[in-house]
């Protein structure tokens, strides 16, 4: 049976995809680029959880990975055009509006809320107002007040401290502009293991971000005092050294070497791991 298979014929090119963000450094959403020829930062519309965002390209477009389900995402809409903007600024007075708006509410109603940021949908038919609280919030007075008032449907968002803190910005202990709000796409848990396992102390004031809570930079180097740390004795171990036997007072991560403490005359040297014959002595019980 003849073949009819035209050997001419070119495979469709694969689908590509491109990452944008909602807001300056926000989480990466992907989206099928089609064959619109993006460039990192321009500005496109897309279909958002809240209807059509202006976004901003992050990532160019490119193939995506195998597992990616491409069935589950949403094309890009188009580039942003001059209608698009005019929409996007008009939709700022309205969320200056509605803050001066919100503010006075809940002044007035003496609600243990703050509020943090107010957004418009593209449509301009929704407003949601994000809020931080240190418990429940009775608010549906004050949405019907809004809805009122504004003629939109209302929703209330209540954000984490790291939340608020990405929006409002500012600089950190070091002198630079917050990580979270500069460059931070998604946060990761902190924990106060990894501050031990840095060596800090252990103080609050030191160790806690703008937010009040641990500082996102101590996952950082995180792992490689973990990766660092695997070859050297711990402290209260008892080693062989060719500089003498005894007990390990503290390590020096980055010089992988360790303070032992002798026992014959109670001296302190400091031992690499090439100087190290035993973890502990041959019949001389863990301390």
């Amino acid at each position: 049976m003849a073949n009819n298979i035209d050997p001419f014929q070119t495979a469709e090119p694969a689908p590509r995809i491109v990452a944008v963000s909602l807001q300056r450094a926000g989480h990466l959403y992907n989206y099928l680029a089609g064959d619109l020829g993006l460039r990192r930062g321009e500005l496109v519309v897309v279909d958002g959880e809240n209807g059509p965002q202006v976004a901003t390209v992050e990532i160019e477009p490119h193939e995506p990975a195998l597992t990616l389900d491409l069935s589950a995402l949403k094309p890009v809409m188009r580039r942003v055009e001059s209608a698009d903007l005019a929409a996007e600024e008009a939709n700022l007075e309205r969320e200056a509006r509605a803050r001066r708006l919100c503010l006075e509410r809940i002044h007035e109603r003496g609600l243990p809320m703050k509020l943090v940021r107010v957004s418009y949908a593209f449509d301009g038919r929704k407003a949601i107002f994000y809020f931080t609280a240190e418990n429940r919030v009775d608010f549906r007075d004050l949405v019907r007040d809004l809805a009122s008032a504004l003629r939109v449907r209302v929703e209330m968002k209540q954000i984490g401290a790291r939340d608020e803190t990405k929006v409002t910005g500012g600089l950190g202990p070091c002198g630079r502009e917050l990580c979270c709000s500069s460059w931070l796409r998604d946060f990761e848990a902190v924990t106060v293991k990894m501050a031990r396992e840095q060596g800090l102390a252990l103080n609050p004031s030191r160790l806690a971000g703008m937010c009040g809570r641990l500082k996102c930079c101590l996952r950082y180097e995180y792992a490689t005092y973990v990766e660092l740390r695997k070859g050297l004795p711990a402290a209260g171990k008892r080693v062989q050294s060719v500089k003498g036997n005894g007990k390990v007072l503290r390590q020096n991560i980055f010089k992988q070497t360790v303070l032992v403490q002798r026992d014959d005359d109670g001296g302190v040297v400091e031992v690499a791991l090439e100087d190290l014959v035993a973890s502990r002595p041959p019949g001389r019980p863990a301390s």
